[in-house]
């Protein structure tokens, strides 16, 4: 230690007069006690105040610069040395020697950044600020070739890619393009996940999303996963997930899911679709988010329904009813349900039997299946007054939902089971499936349902309430009053904020269920004729002129 101390005060002294023989020796010095003790070295280097003389050594024709960036590097390896470094304004000198020709100043250099802004978001901001991403994305071009160097840019990339300002300035570089090349010359399973790990965070925007389709990823993509398709060793499995996941992640974008299915023509969609019926659960997987990703808009729906996926993901369904890998189940459930979102594609689907494979799935303790499953059968009856009708009429599959308009824990699953029990009554107008309802004890869940903060599920409530008042009162009268009907319709009424939709809906269920002596006699108790004049002046046409005829209907009853 007390040649370290010599070393600095010469290195304090020498700094001024620029002798570099001398400089050189002091920092050889510093470079050996950093190797030894490098914890102890640092906070000597702090405490003598060397750091602020540093920036002036940073000079781009000095042939020590590259041992000063070495001796930051090493310092900023220490958490408590990398606020000092900036406030010594090293930053700013560290950046312009990106610019450097000499392979070592620039290894050197990006260590020492790369330590400095280790783990610090606001430092790497500043980073960004500075334009460090297309200085880093054009050394990687010019020295590809350069294993260290190449490292370096890629560590960077992958710290500054986490943040979400970086990636509009990626965009604006020919990164993808870059990242593609290297990608296809290795050979490395460590180097390829080195890649992988920029590509993963980097893909998340969608401009990039479409660069890397067009710098041809997907075909390196689709390599990987052939090559390591059958492979037993950790790493095959692991890239073929990063790859697979990966692959999934560029569908999320619309255009660049647009130009790989082509008309649904692709080669690579093609490929994706012989994914499902592998027997390998990643690859069944991917194929299944693929096809949930390409099934984004009504006419690629069309032409996969028409050219028989909705086969595929039934067969892959059935092989994963008992014991399956509920991964799979979630993926090829989403699948169907967007594939279900047109109108011409329901009736299809039906007559393929979709409805009865995903019923298999009742019994299912998952909730992302349940969810999953829920949004699927809901699509599925949707203007389908026969298929609505025949499991509205289903007892058990009733009786589940009743079940899952409890599960409080589960949000979607309960918002998901509501919405399915009222679809059943909408689409069916059936008084049997009403009846199924009642006795599966789901009205007391339709009147919550109304009080929903969500409009269209207090909508889809009033509806189906309306239809089961109007259809069978008499069976519904008891659960109507247990579960305090004519108290939320007055509150519904009452609240300014409802909208008209559920305005004009509440009055229509009022005048419904006058039929029955208990509900009647709640309807005058709470003045409901009070609240239903005020609403004759209501601004919406259609609110006003209804509540005129519940009035009229009120006082004729009163």
């Amino acid at each position: 230690m007390d040649n370290l101390s010599e070393a600095l005060e010469k290195l304090k002294l020498a700094s001024t007069d620029s002798a570099t023989d001398s400089v050189e020796s002091c920092l050889d010095c510093l470079l050996k006690a950093l190797t030894n003790n490098n914890t102890e070295a640092s906070v000597k280097i702090q405490e003598m105040g060397v750091l602020p003389l540093l920036p002036t050594l940073l000079n781009p024709q000095s042939s020590c610069t590259p041992k000063v960036a070495n001796i930051i590097a090493e310092v900023a390896k220490n958490e408590f040395m990398r606020s000092p470094c900036v406030e010594a304004g090293l930053i700013p000198p560290l950046i312009q020697l990106l610019n450097s020709t000499d392979q070592e100043v620039l290894l050197q250099t990006g260590r020492a950044l790369g330590n400095i802004c280790y783990d610090s978001h606001s430092l790497q901001a500043q980073l960004i600020n500075m334009g460090v991403i297309p200085t880093l994305v054009k050394l990687l071009g010019v020295h590809s070739h350069n294993t260290a160097l190449t490292e370096m840019c890629l560590i960077a990339f992958g710290n500054l890619a986490e943040l979400e300002s970086s990636k509009e300035q990626f965009a604006s570089t020919n990164i993808a393009e870059e990242l593609v090349r290297l990608f296809q010359k290795q050979t490395e399973h460590e180097k390829k996940e080195m890649i992988f790990e920029v590509l993963a965070p980097l893909a998340e925007n969608d401009v990039i999303k479409l660069q890397l389709v067009e710098a041809g990823l997907v075909e390196c993509l689709l390599e990987v996963v052939a090559q390591t398709v059958d492979g037993e060793r950790e790493e095959d499995i692991a890239q073929l997930k990063t790859a697979s996941d990966l692959m999934v992640l560029l569908l999320l974008g619309d255009e660049s899911m647009q130009k790989l299915f082509e008309g649904g023509k692709g080669s690579v969609f093609q490929r994706v679709l012989s994914w499902i019926p592998s027997h390998n659960h990643q690859l069944q997987l991917a194929g299944a988010l693929a096809i949930a990703n390409f099934a984004r808009n009504d006419g690629n729906c069309i032409h996969m329904v028409d050219t028989g996926i909705v086969q595929k993901l039934l067969e892959l369904l059935d092989r994963h009813v008992d014991e399956g890998n509920v991964t799979v189940q979630h993926a090829a459930l989403s699948a169907l349900r967007n594939l279900a979102i047109p109108v011409v594609n329901k009736s299809k689907m039906l007559s393929a039997g979709v409805a009865d494979v995903v019923l298999k799935f009742l019994q299912s303790e998952m909730p992302p299946v349940q969810f999953k499953l829920l949004g699927t059968l809901r699509m599925l009856i949707d203007t389908q007054a026969e298929a609505a009708d025949q499991l509205g009429t289903n007892g058990k599959l009733v009786e589940r939902l009743v079940e899952w308009c409890e599960a409080k824990d589960h949000a979607g699953v309960m918002g998901e089971s509501n919405r399915l029990l009222s679809a059943l009554i909408r689409h069916s107008k059936s008084k049997e499936v009403v009846r199924t309802v009642i006795q599966g004890g789901g009205v007391k869940h339709l009147v919550t349902m109304a009080t929903s903060e969500h409009m269209i599920m207090q909508n889809e409530a009033l509806v189906a309430l309306g239809l089961i008042a109007g259809l069978d009162l008499v069976a519904a009268e008891k659960d109507f009053v247990g579960a305090s009907l004519v108290s939320v319709l007055h509150k519904l009424l009452s609240d300014e904020r409802s909208a008209p939709e559920i305005k004009y809906n509440s009055m229509i269920l009022i005048c419904a269920v006058m039929g029955s002596e208990p509900l009647h006699k709640e309807v005058q108790s709470l003045a409901f004729i009070d609240v239903v004049s005020k609403l004759r002046a209501h601004e919406n046409k259609t609110v006003s002129h209804q509540a005129s005829l519940t009035e009229q209907r009120l006082t004729a009853q009163s």
